[in-house]
């Protein structure tokens, strides 16, 4: 039966090797029966911009895209926190598509909104702000016209910060927010919803003025990995388990 894969939160590097190789075997051995695949968001670790793709490691994961595009199956990518510098030279590389955080696309006939999912956390005062920041063209053309070895110790700076502050926020904070999503859903149409970055992986059903929509929050890639198959019966969530564990 057609279908189609989602998959977020991978946070490749170098320094994962466990999950970099379930990666590949994914790419090898599931992603290839597979109409589509969209990837909402962290993809890799961090991104400090295009002409980073010369790193053998960076180069590597684009031609494993671009292997997988050029069998048959779509790519899809959508910015995350981490990586949103991906830009048109990687895309080009790996065969993929950028897509912007949201987007509707409709799923075998079911109206389906797709995002990374940061925005839903609207409790997260200071990270919204910090978000409005960082995504303004303004600032993404400051950043990129520094060389890149300054970038990538500035997002190393960034990213312990992010860590420290995450250790005084409670969980709540971190999550979505129900008016949030609900806002998102009224506003698409009351459409089923798959996103990522809160590394909670659920189904959750949401009555919005008298709708019910289904909310599907995608695997990190950390412990373990996953995705979510989706058909035009239904969507089901899979565990890809680190060989040897």
């Amino acid at each position: 039966m057609s279908h189609t894969l989602f998959i977020s939160d991978l946070h490749l590097c170098h320094t994962r090797p466990a999950i970099n190789s379930l990666f590949e075997r994914f790419l090898r051995d599931i992603a290839p029966q597979a109409e589509a695949l969209y990837i909402l968001g962290d993809f890799f670790e961090y991104w400090a911009g295009d002409d980073d793709l010369v790193e053998p490691f960076h180069t590597a994961i684009a031609q494993q895209l671009s292997a997988l595009a050029q069998s048959g199956t779509r790519l899809y990518l959508m910015h995350g926190n981490r990586d949103f510098l991906i830009g048109e030279a990687f895309q080009h590389a790996a065969h993929i598509t950028l897509l912007p955080d949201p987007t509707l696309i409709d799923l075998y006939g079911q109206p389906t909104l797709l995002m990374h999912g940061d925005t839903l956390c609207s409790d997260d005062v200071e990270y919204q702000k910090f978000r409005l920041m960082v995504r303004s063209p303004q600032y993404q053309q400051a950043v990129l016209a520094k060389p890149l070895a300054e970038r990538k110790a500035m997002i190393e700076a960034l990213r312990k910060k992010s860590e420290e502050e995450k250790s005084y926020k409670t969980e709540a904070i971190m999550d979505v927010n129900a008016e949030a999503v609900a806002d998102a859903l009224r506003k698409y149409g009351y459409p089923r919803l798959i996103h990522g970055h809160t590394h909670r992986p659920a189904m959750h059903v949401h009555s919005v003025d008298g709708k019910s929509c289904e909310r599907w929050v995608l695997t990190d890639w950390y412990n373990a990995g996953g995705y979510l198959r989706c058909d035009a019966s239904d969507c089901v969530a899979h565990t890809l388990e680190l060989v040897g564990s």
